[in-house]
């Protein structure tokens, strides 16, 4: 016996009212319980390397807000703080949902979220990566009037573990979220020469090496800028891309400021991240020199 021709509960050529109807209610649900977020699209500063089939330099430029349900009410996922003798890793994961149509009524040129996107929650004052998109699932509500053909869902659950911070630029000129990575940077000391300078370089803004900032031989982001007295004059830099040349001048692109550079300190390196710690390599440099005289032509025999 057939169905009712009369009453079509699972359409599939088309798209109803009624399940226009529930999409409205998820969306006001979710606006309802749900918090803003970011959403942060990755994109890569150097192209991807076919070869090893990774990504050299990630970036994140935009960040789009959005609203989304925190649908771990409870608490963390994942093996949570896991001490092991390389550490101290955290492994936080959680999930979040997000409405199919404000997504794509938001983020342009996707279609879906995207594994290897970053979502910073405010709540929670971090970053989290998207590990995997799931649709097919009770949240994702495929069922539901028969809608879930193609892709064709209410929500997104977005899987998503706590990112792992490894000098990936984010720059989406959102205050609230730059202000959140600046301090993880790997930081270098510039020291400069007072004769034949001018101006005062600004937090934030680019400096480099070159006749312009796209022909730049080296450029970088300003953290800050000390000058004690002339012969004590110290610009320090993040996101560093190339190597400073010394006796030429760093340009700021905003400021117009330059300074000849004398000497480019990477030794003196700092990284606060609470992700990893580069401090620990000279630590251990400096541990292995008191054991190993490395002067030596072959410091583990004999010959």
């Amino acid at each position: 016996m057939a169905t009712n021709f009369y009453f079509n509960n699972f359409p599939v050529s088309q798209v109803t009212s009624e399940q226009l109807l529930v999409e409205d209610l998820v969306i006001e649900s979710l606006q309802i319980h749900g918090m803003d977020v970011w959403y942060m699209p990755f994109s890569s500063r150097d192209g991807i390397d076919h070869l090893y089939g990774e990504d050299p330099l990630t970036t994140y430029q935009t960040a789009i807000q959005i609203e989304m349900y925190l649908e771990n009410v409870s608490g963390m996922d994942g093996e949570g703080d896991f001490i092991s003798k390389f550490g101290l890793e955290i492994r936080d994961e959680l999930t979040l949902l997000v409405s199919r149509r404000k997504f794509l009524n938001s983020v342009s040129n996707l279609i879906r979220p995207r594994e290897g996107d970053l979502v910073y929650i405010p709540l929670f004052q971090n970053f989290f990566e998207i590990t995997f998109v799931e649709h097919e699932n009770n949240q994702a509500m495929f069922y539901t009037l028969g809608r879930g053909r193609g892709g064709n869902v209410y929500v997104y659950a977005l899987k998503m573990k706590q990112f792992v911070f490894s000098e990936q630029i984010i720059s989406t000129g959102v205050p609230e979220v730059d202000a959140q990575i600046v301090d993880n940077y790997k930081r270098t000391e510039l020291k400069l020469l007072s004769a034949n300078s001018s101006g005062k370089y600004i937090s934030g803004e680019y400096v480099y090496q070159g006749d312009t900032l796209n022909t730049a031989s080296a450029q970088a982001v300003v953290y800050s800028f000390a000058s004690a007295n002339t012969s004590n004059i110290i610009l320090t830099v993040i996101q560093t891309k190339g190597t400073f040349a010394n006796s030429a001048n760093v340009i700021g692109v905003s400021s117009n400021a330059h300074f000849n550079l004398s000497y480019e300190d990477d030794s003196t390196q700092v990284n606060n991240t609470i992700f990893e710690d580069n401090a620990d390599n000279t630590l251990i440099q400096n541990e292995s020199d008191d054991i190993i005289d490395f002067t030596e032509h072959n410091p583990f025999g004999e010959a």
